[in-house]
């Protein structure tokens, strides 16, 4: 068993994943671990297909690249139905509430949760729904610490938004504490 966690997050572009996959890297090297961080957007960027990986260890990492995901995130149904059999077995499939499930997924647990609606309606800003996503991430894979997820955060996002981006944060660890 490798002490490694590998992390796919896609959605469409605009969705703020790649940030969110930086912010995740950052806050590993904040908690004194190993990340690497890579990303690619499809032909047309904002509202084309977009995916960050995040591989975060206590040790070397020997290739950048994510495999089989410990954890994937589909923002888009788009993106859950070309991903969504990238998630190994014993894996966590993290989707929206809009996505409707593929019948033949292998994921070891589903979480299905209103993470674009939450960032809208309850956060206030549709904008911050990759850091709502990052805080449910935090929650559930426990891979970086609160402490350095918020500190990568709000070293991330524009001056000025540092509150709406915290209650993201913390709307994203409550949406999943159930699971």
């Amino acid at each position: 068993m490798s002490n490694q966690i590998e992390i796919r997050l896609t959605g469409s572009g605009g969705q703020g994943l790649i940030l969110g996959g930086i912010i995740l890297a950052e806050a590993a090297l904040l908690d004194g671990k190993t990340a690497i961080q890579s990303q690619s957007y499809g032909p047309e960027a904002r509202g084309g297909a977009s995916k960050a990986e995040v591989i975060i260890s206590h040790e070397e990492i020997d290739y950048p690249k994510v495999g089989s995901a410990d954890l994937l995130l589909a923002l888009t149904q788009i993106a859950c139905d070309k991903y969504a059999d990238s998630v190994k077995e014993d894996g966590i499939l993290l989707v929206d509430s809009t996505v409707t499930l593929p019948a033949d997924i292998k994921a070891g647990k589903i979480v299905q949760v209103p993470i674009l609606q939450t960032a809208s309606d309850v956060v206030g800003k549709s904008m911050v729904a990759n850091i709502v996503a990052i805080g449910a991430i935090q929650q559930l894979l426990q891979s970086v610490t609160k402490e350095s997820l918020e500190a990568a955060v709000l070293n991330r996002v524009p001056k000025g938004t540092e509150d709406l981006n915290r209650k993201a944060l913390a709307e994203g660890y409550k949406m999943v504490e159930k699971f």
